[in-house]
């Protein structure tokens, strides 16, 4: 059975239509954020990064982030409008928030490695209405972020590689 480790509440700036988790050590991503940003894709996996699609523009949405020792069940206590699932791999075990720039708070996983994430959104019609209608909307639009560590890791990942390098630090040699 899944427990629960920690649950972190964030205000996340949507701009454009998106944000972005990624890395916390964001001079190790291949890739960072926004750096080939798709518009309309709900959620898009890139090497130590991920980024989603809002339905509103330019808002602020309301973010749980969960924190599992397992899979846990899908969130049933509330309506859902998109539901998807990826992997993302971190080195340090944290990971920073990006829309334009990157926000103050980090989701703190607990431990480097794989994990896994399912994320879920609501209210993406009336967030689409508000900002389309009115302007900039703040808490609209709702998203859960659920994560657990892969139960397969492969040593030989990039996220073992980029460790490797981040623990050696500058000027070490093998």
């Amino acid at each position: 059975m899944a427990t629960l480790l920690s649950e972190q509440d964030f205000d996340v700036r949507v701009t454009y239509y998106q944000f972005s988790v990624q890395e916390s050590h964001d001079t190790l991503i291949p890739s960072p954020y926004p750096d080939g940003a798709e518009s309309g894709t709900f959620l898009k996996p890139y090497p130590m990064r991920l980024d989603f699609g809002s339905a509103g523009h330019t808002h602020t949405a309301s973010a749980v982030v969960q924190i599992w020792n397992t899979e846990p069940d899908p969130d049933s206590r509330q309506s859902w409008d998109e539901t998807a699932e990826s992997q993302i791999e971190t080195v340090s075990g944290e990971l920073g928030i990006w829309s334009m720039e990157r926000a103050d708070e980090t989701i703190k996983l607990g431990s480097a490695g794989r994990w896994r994430v399912r994320v879920s959104s609501g209210n993406r019609t009336e967030v689409a209405r508000v900002t389309r209608e009115v302007g900039v909307a703040y808490g609209v639009e709702r998203w859960l972020l659920q994560f657990w560590p892969e139960a397969n890791r492969d040593p030989n990942s990039a996220e073992a590689a980029a460790s490797q390098r981040l623990n050696d630090g500058p000027g070490h040699t093998p």
